[in-house]
């Protein structure tokens, strides 16, 4: 059973800067569709940032700037570096995958696995 696990979440200041770590079991990254998406409270959940499988990235214009999406092949896990936070980015963080099918690795596409997520908090 595939299994995405995110970690890295927290409080921080405005200004300051997270990284998120998604680990993916019985799924190797290399071979999908990953991105990462964030659902504040009251809020649709959005796609911040997707990497396909030739390692090209696509990012929200929220974030684009900001925010790096990653993976390390190697030790199958995706990352999301986080700089420049606001209170705005405050959202439970999700990692989510697809199979990759020829079509662009958006963040804006339709993902068929989810994590759980996790937490990030950011204050003024």
């Amino acid at each position: 059973q595939v299994q995405l696990m995110e970690s890295g979440g927290g409080s921080v200041q405005a200004g300051g800067s997270l990284r998120l770590s998604c680990r993916p079991a019985k799924l190797s990254l290399g071979t999908f569709c990953m991105a990462w998406f964030r659902q504040a409270p009251g809020e649709e959940r959005k796609g911040v940032a997707a990497i396909d499988t030739n390692g090209r990235t696509n990012y929200a214009d929220a974030v684009r700037g900001r925010f790096t999406i990653s993976r390390d092949i190697a030790e199958n896990v995706l990352y999301l570096e986080m700089n420049s936070l606001e209170p705005v980015d405050s959202a439970m963080y999700y990692c989510a995958a697809d199979w990759s099918n020829g079509l662009p690795c958006l963040p804006s596409g339709v993902f068929y696995y989810w994590g759980q997520g996790t937490q990030v908090t950011v204050s003024s």
